[in-house]
C-alpha cells in the first residue's frame, strides 16, 4: 500500500504544483465513473463499466494530478494535454448485492438484487 502525501506551498491557493512525498515513479490521479483513482504504470484497477472489448486500449482524459516527486502538476479541475492509456483486461459483473426495503407494521417488504458491471484496466502509459 502506498501512502500519498501532498504538500502545498504556503500562500498559493490556486496552486499548480505540489510536492508528492513517498512516491516513486510517475503517478496520476484520474477520474472515471464518478470516482478518483491513483495510478502508476503497470497498476491494475477496476472501474465502472467502460466501452471497449478485451485487449483494446482506452484513453482516460480526466487527469487531476500528474507527475513525480517535486514536479507534480495539479489541474483546475483537470490537466490539459495529460492522459492515461490503459488496456482492457476484463469485462465482468460484480457479485450480487441484496437491496431490501421494509416499512415496519405496514406489511411493506421489497427485495431486489443488483450486479454492477465493471471493467478491469491495466495502466500502460501516463502521458504528461
Amino acid at each position: 500500500m502506498t501512502v500519498l502525501f501532498i504538500t502545498l506551498e504556503a500562500g498559493e491557493f490556486p496552486f499548480s504544483t505540489v510536492r508528492l512525498s513517498g512516491v516513486m515513479g510517475m503517478i496520476a490521479v484520474v477520474q472515471t465513473g464518478g470516482k478518483q483513482y491513483k495510478v502508476s504504470e503497470g497498476d491494475e484497477i477496476q472501474v465502472e463499466k467502460l466501452d471497449g472489448n478485451v485487449g483494446e486500449s482506452v484513453n482516460l482524459e480526466k487527469v487531476l494530478i500528474c507527475g513525480e516527486g517535486e514536479s507534480a502538476k495539479v489541474g483546475n479541475p483537470f490537466l490539459e494535454g495529460c492522459s492515461v492509456v490503459c488496456q482492457v483486461t476484463e469485462q465482468y459483473r460484480d457479485k450480487k448485492i441484496i437491496v431490501f426495503k421494509k416499512h415496519r407494521r405496514k406489511n411493506y417488504r421489497r427485495k431486489n438484487g443488483h450486479r454492477q458491471s465493471l471493467t478491469r484496466l491495466k495502466v500502460t502509459a501516463i502521458n504528461a
